[in-house]
């Protein structure tokens, strides 16, 4: 077990806000898999001139991955300015009245009824300018990073122990598949000398073809060096899982090179037993390949 581990995962969602006497900032971010850093940012119209420094606060937090930042702005009460437009509401008192005559009907209109028509109670943003409130707007997205750091590294802390889980499973198929190695060898050996026996029966034996012999059974039989490397490959995995940076396509290399170690095993040692291993490898290397996938 790793003690400390650092891992996050690409996919997260983030949501921040700041609200002051005259505005209300809200930020929100969604991240999902991508090779590469890439942040795309939605402000609102006229306001993209915060896209730069909002795109370098969200890089602080996502180092692989694709995030999508959605900025909204409102203006609060305290910085509108109500405007009546007694012309409009005049007219619009005076048709009513007209209206009344002309079809005989009854009733008033209340001063509420008024102020809900078209046109006649005007409200105007003052000094609503993305100039006076970048502050508030990147306090809105460092919130927002903060809730998507605290949700990638939860389910980077679920990854690591499915990871974790699977790499202890490996560890104990190559334990047996080294257990049948030297089985496998013996087997072969007395493959071969029944083979030297057959030869010497036909009087076809001779110095050149027991070096052939010897050299396809050295290289067929002997698998001692790819299960080292394919040990030290799990042992970096689990050491790689504890760094701070992210370690995403390291852990997706280290993969790679644990494939190609178990499909050599397979081919050279053409057991059954430890060909049914190597298949239950090769399985669960396929299973930790899309969990890595995820990973920043």
């Amino acid at each position: 077990m790793i003690h400390n581990c650092q891992i996050r995962s690409m996919t997260g969602y983030g949501r921040g806000e700041c609200t002051t006497e005259d505005v209300r900032c809200v930020a929100e971010i969604r991240s999902v898999n991508h090779r590469f850093s890439e942040v795309m940012v939605r402000l609102p119209s006229g306001w993209m001139a915060l896209e730069e420094p909002v795109k370098k606060e969200v890089r602080s937090v996502v180092k692989r991955g694709r995030a999508d930042v959605f900025v909204t702005v409102e203006a609060r009460l305290s910085a509108k300015e109500i405007k009546v437009n007694e012309q409009v509401a005049e007219k619009l008192v005076h048709a009513a009245k007209k209206l009344k005559e002309v079809l005989e009907l009854e009733g008033t209109l209340t001063l509420a009824e008024i102020m809900q028509l078209p046109d006649v109670l005007q409200v105007k943003e003052e000094g609503f300018h993305p100039e006076s409130h970048e502050q508030q707007v990147l306090q809105a997205v460092k919130s927002a990073c903060a809730s998507l750091k605290a949700m990638r590294i939860r389910e980077g802390e679920a990854l690591a122990k499915d990871l974790i889980s699977r790499v202890k499973t490996l560890k104990g198929y190559v334990e047996e598949i080294g257990q049948r190695a030297p089985q496998v060898v013996e087997d072969y050996r007395k493959r071969l000398h029944l083979r030297l026996q057959d030869f010497l029966a036909e009087g076809v034996l001779n110095a050149d073809r027991i070096a052939a012999e010897a050299a396809i059974f050295a290289e067929r039989s002997d698998i001692q060096e790819e299960l080292t490397r394919l040990r030290s490959h799990l042992d970096q995995f689990l050491h790689t899982l504890s760094q701070p940076e992210p370690v995403g396509r390291r852990l997706d290399f280290l993969l790679q090179e644990m494939n190609r170690e178990v499909n050599t095993i397979g081919s050279k040692a053409n057991d059954q037993v430890i060909g049914s291993r190597v298949v239950d490898c090769k399985s669960e290397l396929e299973k930790m390949r899309e969990q890595v996938q995820n990973i920043e």
